[in-house]
């Protein structure tokens, strides 16, 4: 029998403080505290999640008590779960049997996982217990939330604040992890699942194990088509289509970006992100970015994100930025055409120049081809400078013109990329492009590696069928 899938982030737990990737700060304080047998009756952990609160606690447990680390089940190290267990008679059962005497430790351990999720009255019945513990008892309490603790609470604690995972920190482990699991994915991709992780360690692995099933090279294409993130040019457009101060450009990009399955509420925090990230050297996009914190909020996102971003194009006055708040909305006005800065893992081929108006075409801009004359390269560039969300999912096709038949076959690797492309309005907007381009209106056949394989396995069934059985030894004439 098949053994089954164990999760990344369950397969790579830490096991010792040196494994513990990030929290040097803690668990150097911590090793001191068990080499110099300075125990105390009751420790909290604070910091955000998936950074390694509840592996440090289990940790801790082992090494106070001086026995190997296992994931086995412990009769003097009991792990409670506050959310399933917050009731005031869940705490006094607990009361009742702190006072008794440890089985085959120095010290039983109560590790209270999510503590902040206590009723009040689970509170008061824990407050009991912390002020006068029994000598071999120690208290592990971890959270998310500090700010819902009571302060009578924390203050019988030893404080311990885990920091959010950097960038370096998760694309460092992630890459040693993706080694040991033969997992094909390049410096790009690694780098975008740790943004998307938001400093979770726990989150960025479950992102790698998602896309793990893929056979293929995972680049970071692959990794915003299955998370569902904005192309990073597409990003830039609309940044320079404010700065610009081009609608068009907008409505544009984010109706490409809508057939791709990107939500508004992604597309305004990968903004905020990006202008976040140059703020210091462009003051004037600080309204822009507290506006678009209210598109993920709002009861229409689309409609919310559109407005502000239009908002925001309208040239009120030079080099300044008007920010005019009522109770229905709030308008800002960006003109100074501050220079954008690529992120800086950004591959410089993604870079966007500023984006020319439509009324006024860049002389850059690829001139349309003489009539029936198919060019590929004209229609990718074309895609890139006025659909760069559509030009994600085509630019990875693999094409085949048949100028007899005026057929033209795109073939991606996976069934993600040809479902978004078979979208009645990609094909539209791609047909569109191409006429313009290169006057040429042909008919679009979208398949990809996993189907087309599908059909050649029925073909060689159907042939066997004919012939009786039998394998297929030869393919070629």
């Amino acid at each position: 029998m098949e053994k089954a899938h164990r999760a990344l982030y369950r397969t790579y737990r830490s096991r010792s403080f040196d494994e513990v990737v990030g929290q040097k700060h803690v668990t150097d304080l911590l090793k001191t505290a068990v080499k110099k047998n300075r125990i105390a009756h009751a420790y909290l952990l604070t910091g955000p999640r998936g950074v390694g609160k509840t592996s440090i606690a289990r940790i801790f447990a082992h090494e106070i008590n001086d026995i190997d680390y296992s994931e086995s089940p412990n009769l003097d190290i009991i792990e409670i779960d506050a959310a399933s267990n917050r009731r005031i008679d869940d705490i006094r059962d607990l009361r009742e049997k702190v006072n008794m005497a440890p089985i085959a430790t120095k010290y039983k351990v109560y590790i209270i996982d999510e503590v902040h999720m206590l009723t009040n009255e689970s509170f008061n019945a824990l407050l009991k217990t912390l002020e006068e513990p029994p000598k071999h008892v120690v208290f592990i309490l971890a959270t998310t939330e500090l700010h819902k603790l009571p302060a009578t609470i924390t203050s019988r604690t030893q404080r311990y604040h885990l920091r959010p995972a950097g960038i370096e920190d998760t694309c460092k482990h992630l890459k040693e992890i993706a080694k040991k699991e033969s997992i094909d994915i390049d410096d790009d991709a690694l780098s975008l699942i740790a943004q998307h992780a938001d400093g979770s360690f726990r989150d960025a692995l479950s992102i790698l194990d998602q896309i793990s099933s893929h056979n293929q090279r995972i680049d970071e294409e692959t990794v915003q088509a299955m998370l569902g993130i904005a192309p990073s040019n597409a990003i830039l457009s609309l940044i320079n289509a404010v700065r610009e101060h081009d609608p068009a450009m907008i409505l544009q990009t984010i109706s490409d970006l809508e057939l791709l399955g990107v939500t508004p509420a992604a597309i305004a925090e990968q903004m905020s992100r990006s202008m976040l990230s140059t703020l210091a050297d462009n003051p004037v996009y600080a309204p822009l970015i507290a506006a678009l914190l209210d598109v993920s909020r709002s009861s229409n996102p689309q409609l919310k994100l559109i407005t502000t971003l239009v908002a925001a194009t309208h040239d009120a006055s030079k080099d300044k930025v008007v920010a005019t708040r009522s109770t229905s909305h709030t308008t800002f006005t960006i003109s100074s055409p501050v220079a954008v800065k690529p992120r800086q893992k950004m591959k410089a081929e993604r870079s966007v120049a500023p984006v020319a108006k439509r009324s006024t075409p860049a002389a850059s801009e690829p001139k349309q081809s003489e009539a029936g004359e198919f060019d590929w390269e004209k229609i990718i560039s074309t895609l890139k400078k006025h659909h760069p969300a559509l030009h994600s999912v085509v630019a990875r096709a693999e094409e085949t013109y048949d100028k007899n038949n005026n057929d033209l076959t795109l073939k991606l690797a996976y069934a993600i990329h040809r479902k978004k492309l078979e979208n009645n309005v990609s094909k539209k907007l791609l047909l569109s492009v191409i006429n313009d381009t290169c006057n040429l209106k042909p008919f679009i056949n979208i398949t990809d590696k996993k189907s087309e394989a599908a059909i050649m396995d029925n073909e060689h069934k159907d042939i066997a069928d004919i012939m009786g059985g039998g394998e297929l030894v030869n393919e070629r004439i």
